[in-house]
């Protein structure tokens, strides 16, 4: 029988519901998991011991006296440090806001609340949900090999999922930081449509290319969350006023789904075990029914994945005011650099970017009526090594480019995307592929998903205890 901890959030819901597991002991369990964790692998900004268990015997006492229960009732997630909860430091990774309390929650905790679901703690990020951790934070360690990368910005969050701390987390997008954390840590990651969850409480790195969404173990744990956190939102004039469909829909057939794929696109630069594992993943799609399609990625993804720093640096600049280069001496080097290239940046420039980002999203939707989804890798490698990330070609150095190509450019065009694990390579890695779904097209990437993963099997937990 699979360890209480590394149940399926929604297997554990249904039982809390019922009454054949306790939120109160459920949380207990999590919070002892954390405790024995957490000194090596570091996942967590802050861990709310006392104020859980409150929340869990509050939902206990509510399911005994008959109340209606929501969707995540009971279950510990984590959610990152960036996200404002009201009372309780935010701190986003850096120093420069350490000491920064919120008034109130974000839309998305105040919605994961509302859904019965027990915040344990605040998921440790790198600075700014930059490229990298500041040097007086230590980065999360990879539950699957501690001197692999965890992905960024949402390290913290991937590491406390798949080291079965908590049932799910959220993380947050900009050019990859839902996804690579996922993919590195072997979970299903989903960026949804720019605008289909409210970013309102979420302290910014780029306001034109975050995403909030959900990381979890299952598919449909990600899609129950998602249908929590996704809907308008007054206090965000870029949320979507769009209905929200049924996300937790159990249909699966894949039977004439066209899947678009750039053969040149997915394997240019990419290693062949990435390779190996989206070939594997194709051919478990067309035994499920599905169609092979090829397409020809819009071309201005490569001026997008050139320009992401110039338009995430301009941005950050604007989220940054007041404190940079006010207090400059509070800021690592990485997000100097990138608080740098926007303060130099002319206009001129940043606005040929937004012409690029109108055109490749118009072609991307063209693409579209050809086709239901794309797939593509997630990441050009398995998960590097830390010491290659921290290089000055890795991710918080000048070799940025490369690294998010399949990432970056649906962050500019805002099409929602999933990451899902493809089992582990022979170096016990986790492998992964990426599906790209049209403009609100989540429900579509789901139920694709969710028949990949039955055909799939189990999902493989990391090597410790």
């Amino acid at each position: 029988m699979t360890e209480l901890h590394y149940q399926s959030l929604s297997e554990v819901c249904r039982q809390i519901k019922s009454g054949a597991l306790d939120s109160v002991d459920v949380t207990a369990h999590q919070l002892a998991r954390i405790s024995q964790l957490e000194p090596e692998l570091k996942s967590f900004a802050m861990v709310l011991n006392d104020q859980a268990m409150k929340d869990a015997r509050a939902l206990d006492a509510k399911r005994a006296d008959g109340a209606s229960l929501g969707p995540l009732h009971g279950v510990p997630i984590g959610i990152k440090d960036l996200l404002f909860t009201k009372g309780l430091v935010t701190a986003s990774g850096t120093q420069v806001m350490a000491d920064f309390v919120p008034e109130y929650d974000a839309t998305v905790v105040m919605r994961l609340r509302e859904a019965g679901a027990v915040i344990v703690g605040k998921t440790q990020l790198t600075e700014g949900a930059f490229g990298a951790h500041h040097p007086a934070i230590e980065c999360p360690r990879n539950p699957y090999e501690i001197n692999h990368w965890p992905g960024v910005s949402s390290s913290g969050s991937g590491v406390s999922v798949a080291a079965g701390m908590v049932f799910a987390a959220l993380g947050s997008d900009t050019g990859g930081s839902i996804r690579f954390p996922s993919a590195s840590c072997g979970l299903v990651g989903i960026k949804p449509t720019y605008g289909r969850v409210s970013r309102y409480g979420a302290f910014p790195l780029s306001e034109t290319l975050d995403h909030l969404g959900p990381m979890t173990r299952t598919v449909e744990d990600a899609a129950r969350i998602l249908g929590v956190i996704a809907g308008r939102d007054v206090n965000d004039a870029t949320s979507l006023d769009s209905p929200i469909p049924n996300y937790m829909s159990n249909e699966v057939d894949l039977r004439g789904t066209r899947i678009g794929i750039d053969q040149t696109y997915c394997m240019n630069g990419v290693r062949p075990e990435v390779v190996a594992g989206l070939d594997e993943a194709i051919g478990q799609l067309i035994a499920l029914g599905a169609e092979i399609v090829a397409v020809n990625m819009p071309s201005e993804y490569h001026a997008l994945v050139e320009g992401w720093g110039v338009t995430c640096g301009v941005d950050c600049v604007k989220a940054h005011a007041g404190m940079y280069p006010e207090q400059a001496h509070l800021y690592g080097p990485s997000l100097s650099r990138l608080l740098d290239l926007g303060l130099g940046v002319e206009q001129a420039r940043y606005e040929e970017l937004e012409r690029t980002r109108s055109a490749f999203r118009h072609a991307l939707d063209r693409l579209y009526s050809d086709i239901d989804l794309m797939i593509s890798p997630c990441m050009t490698t398995l998960p590097p090594t830390i010491a290659d990330m921290e290089s000055d070609t890795g991710f918080s150095g000048d070799g940025l480019a490369p690294f998010i190509v399949f990432t970056a450019p649906f962050d500019y065009s805002g099409h929602p995307t999933l990451t899902m694990p493809v089992g582990l390579d022979q170096s016990g890695l986790p492998r992964s592929v990426q599906f790209i779904g049209p403009h609100l097209g989540e429900r579509q990437l789901i139920q694709a998903a969710l028949a990949f993963e039955r055909a799939r099997g189990a999902t493989v937990h990391p090597p410790i205890a």
